[in-house]
């Protein structure tokens, strides 16, 4: 369920945090943009068939998402091994530059980055003893470790998505994002995200 739980929390907590404050000399060379939308979104399974967590479907309507406003979302996802920290989740982040694609470095926690302990930072994000935020409550879905084995799906269902401030090198374009979940050197899952980002 670690790939749904990611998935979710990023759609709910990326924006805000992209929203949240920037480092001072970024804003101050070229200032900050408002994302506006985000379209061409599509993903697949990039593990092999060997991995635990595989992600079965993930559906995001409409296309493209204006922003601020509202999306639906839907996921599936099957695993086969019951996940406890530490949880690794490493980043890689690319733009197209052409018929390039060039890797994003990992900047003030965005960019290609990697995330040593997941566990403890869905603890910080969401504190453990409070209810998981709605529609994880409502359909069963953990947002803390550990991830129990099974399968989770969330029906469509709708969020808000905040107006957005961009880093300044976050410009527009097509981005591809790929994400590999590991723990103790074991690969747990593998997932590729592609979508286009829009500001002005």
């Amino acid at each position: 369920m670690l790939c749904a739980a990611l998935a979710l929390c990023a759609l709910q907590l990326v924006p805000a945090a992209l929203a949240g404050p920037q480092p001072q000399l970024l804003v101050e060379r070229s200032g900050a943009r408002r994302l506006r939308k985000v379209g061409g979104f599509a993903w697949e399974n990039c593990g092999d068939k060997s991995d635990p967590v595989v992600l079965q479907s993930l559906s995001v309507a409409p296309d493209p998402i204006s922003i601020p406003g509202s999306l639906r979302v839907s996921a599936a996802v099957k695993s086969g091994k019951t996940m406890g920290s530490p949880l690794k989740a490493a980043l890689v982040v690319e733009k197209a530059l052409g018929d390039l694609w060039i890797q994003l470095p990992c900047i003030d926690q965005l960019g290609s980055c990697t995330y040593d302990d997941v566990c403890s930072i869905l603890d910080e994000l969401i504190p453990p003893g409070t209810p998981c935020p709605e529609p994880l409550l409502t359909y069963g879905i953990p947002c803390h470790c550990p991830f129990k084995a099974g399968s989770y799906s969330l029906p469509a269902s709708d969020f808000d998505v905040p107006d957005v401030e961009l880093p300044s090198w976050m410009t527009n374009g097509n981005y591809r994002v790929r994400v590999v979940v590991t723990n103790g050197g074991q690969e747990l899952s593998c997932v590729k995200l592609a979508f286009s980002l829009h500001s002005r």
